[in-house]
């Protein structure tokens, strides 16, 4: 547990989302025709959800970046997060025309996104309390 009250824990975990949303939403924007032909995912949701991750990969490297860390802007984040799992559930569930590559796609991206919510989630609660705006 020495790692997670670390002062570099959450700004790292705020980081690595920034630069995987970034990357996912690059590809999501630039690929999508490509992409919705190999997942069974619409372009039109892939290119839509493409470009809320770069809203939302510019408030986690923000978020990451200001000292204080805003506390209130990772809860946004975790929520955030914990949306995105919820929607890649929901699609699985009902989207009828997923590849087995679109599904297995939206499970990495389900459970990736969900340890990176966990893991903020652990750093707001053991960051030392001066870390925080």
């Amino acid at each position: 547990m020495k790692l997670v009250s670390s002062p570099r824990f959450l700004p790292t975990v705020l980081w690595i989302d920034a630069v995987s949303a970034a990357g996912s939403g690059l590809l999501q924007v630039g690929a999508a025709s490509l992409l919705a032909g190999w997942l069974g995912v619409p372009a039109a949701l892939l290119s839509a959800s493409g470009v809320a991750l770069f809203a939302f990969a510019a408030l986690a490297a923000w978020s990451a970046h200001a000292r204080p860390i805003p506390r209130a802007a990772v809860y946004v984040l975790v929520a955030a997060n914990a949306a995105w799992v919820l929607g890649c559930v929901e699609l699985l569930l009902t989207g009828s025309t997923l590849t087995m590559l679109g599904q297995a796609f939206l499970v990495v991206q389900a459970l990736f996104v969900g340890v990176v919510a966990e893991l903020e989630w652990m750093g707001l609660r053991r960051a030392p309390a001066a870390a925080w705006a």
